[in-house]
């Protein structure tokens, strides 16, 4: 069973079409990427996806349960978490405060066990920072732990995304343009840090612009053109589809 199931997604906004039956899936411990010429509809999918905006019609099916529909903090407490192209947060936190903002389960938050149970509330809270910390150091933020989000690279706070997203211990992860207008030195760090986390059973959907990155960490590579799925294979078999070099590039040949 594909950890997530896509089938018949539709969603206009004013009369525009923006999908048009989508049909996709997702595996397990892949990095599954998602390709297309500008309006294709990938981030509307992504939104339909995280519960930012409803489908006007079809099923969406995570890890076995239809989620279609769902309010977006309940997606991600089912271990669905998306990132944003531009990195969110808390500019004047600190990264480990950012992190920490991202744990579930925080005892604390309610004020029945703040007062009565303290010790259940520091528990958890020793296990977030804990799990911060650990996450930090797998995506080389430990040395930026106690500088405001504001004051790091663009490319470390594309990192912070990817950290506070895994706070959540999530399944699957939806990854929206993880490396634009990152450096090449730190997109090719955050390619690595990507294929670590797949090798731990980390599972991505990923929409990305760089094809050089989409070819090095993606399989299978979905390719959407007007709402919907046009093909899926290995990324040098799509590169080299007719359909795809049409709809996604006009009638020029991808460099192989």
């Amino acid at each position: 069973m594909a950890l997530l199931s896509i089938s018949g997604l539709t969603r206009s906004f004013y009369g525009v079409t923006a999908l048009a039956g989508a049909d996709l899936e997702v595996q397990a411990g892949t990095i599954t990427g998602l390709i297309g010429p500008n309006g294709a509809g990938k981030t509307t999918l992504f939104n339909c996806i995280s519960g930012l905006v409803p489908p006007d019609s079809g099923r969406i099916v995570f890890d076995g349960e239809d989620i279609t529909g769902w309010r977006p903090d309940r997606i991600t407490r089912r271990g669905l978490v998306r990132t944003f192209q531009i990195a969110r947060g808390f500019p004047k936190l600190t990264v480990l405060e950012n992190l920490l903002l991202y744990g579930g389960d925080q005892a604390g938050e309610s004020l029945a066990v703040a007062l009565f149970q303290a010790g259940r509330a520091r528990r958890r809270e020793t296990e977030l920072i804990a799990r911060a910390m650990t996450i930090a150091g797998q995506l080389q933020l430990g040395r930026v732990l106690d500088a405001r989000a504001a004051d790091i690279s663009g490319g470390q706070k594309k990192l912070l995304e990817i950290g506070r997203a895994l706070m959540t211990a999530p399944k699957l992860i939806l990854l929206d343009e993880p490396i634009a207008g990152v450096n090449p030195t730190l997109a090719e760090e955050i390619g690595r840090h990507l294929l670590a986390l797949r090798e731990q059973g980390q599972s991505f959907l990923v929409v990305e612009h760089n094809m050089d990155m989409i070819a090095r960490l993606c399989e299978p590579v979905i390719v959407m053109a007007d709402g919907r799925k046009l093909t899926e294979g290995r990324f040098a078999d799509v590169a080299a589809d007719r359909q795809v070099q049409e709809a996604y590039m006009g009638r020029r040949r991808w460099a192989s």
